[in-house]
């Protein structure tokens, strides 16, 4: 495992989980960040190692004792409930911690909206939300990278990232207005919650070049930047399993470096 105050946050983080493979009050829990769902993507974003022998065994756990609710499908976690941006993190999880599911993969790839992106309240709505969409272009790209190239996945990619640039990351097609204020600043953990550095970031790890409808975007980041080359990552209102203090400046600002770096604005 990783030193330093990662490693001890992924340690305080492991010693949370209970027999049952649980973290927290359930599977998942909207936005009170307290959930078996919720501790694995804080596991993922502070770098725990994979292969480390806690980590493995967690996971484990997880992967033979949690279950979804039965309101949510019932299955084995791994294979996901029922909500595309749920669904989309799983997929990522999986592919982090060595739990692929093809099978969601598919689900995923069905649920895809005629505009390119996805949204948890298909098929009531026709519209595609950014939260849903970026939670599920992470996923595919986290399973292409696990189980290697694969055409269809990489279609479905690039139709539900030319859906975030169609709207310059940040604004409505229909009348270009700022969709919402609070996605012009980072936020780690970034949980199922969308925001422009956290769309920078998928479009640059993509592999794609950079597009010119990214500018707005890239410079909101650029001009966050504090006097001392960091940036401040905010958490998301709500409980959290663990407060992650100057590690989430640190994560943030290890991101916004990234995105710069690849946009070619520098530092």
């Amino acid at each position: 495992m990783m030193g330093g105050p990662e490693a001890d946050l992924v340690a305080r983080l492991l010693d949370l989980q209970r027999s049952d493979g649980g973290w927290g009050v359930g599977v998942y829990d909207g936005d009170e960040w307290e959930s078996t769902t919720d501790a694995l993507w804080l596991l993922r974003e502070l770098g725990a190692d994979p292969s480390d022998a806690r980590v493995r065994r967690a996971v484990g756990l997880v992967h033979e004792r949690v279950r979804w609710e039965p309101r949510n499908g019932g299955r084995p976690f791994f294979d996901g409930e029922t909500e595309a941006c749920v669904n989309g993190r799983v997929l990522s999880l999986g592919a982090a911690f060595g739990h692929q599911s093809a099978a969601l993969v598919d689900r995923l790839l069905a649920e895809q909206l005629d505009d390119g992106g996805w949204n948890c309240d298909a098929p009531r709505s026709v519209r595609s939300s950014f939260h849903s969409t970026i939670c599920v272009l992470e996923g595919l790209l986290a399973a292409e990278r696990a189980t290697g190239p694969d055409e269809t996945i990489a279609a479905a990619r690039l139709r539900g990232e030319e859906f975030l640039l169609e709207r310059r990351l940040l604004r409505r097609r229909t009348d270009g207005t700022l969709i919402d204020e609070t996605w012009c600043t980072p936020h780690v953990p970034g949980y199922w919650c969308y925001d422009v550095l956290r769309g920078l970031g998928h479009l640059s790890a993509s592999g794609r070049d950079p597009d010119p409808r990214i500018h707005e975007a890239v410079m909101v980041i650029r001009g966050l930047q504090r006097a001392d080359g960091t940036w401040a990552a905010v958490p998301h209102p709500g409980r959290p399993l663990l407060e992650l203090g100057p590690v989430g400046d640190r994560i943030a600002t290890a991101r916004s470096l990234r995105v710069l770096e690849w946009a070619g604005t520098g530092a």
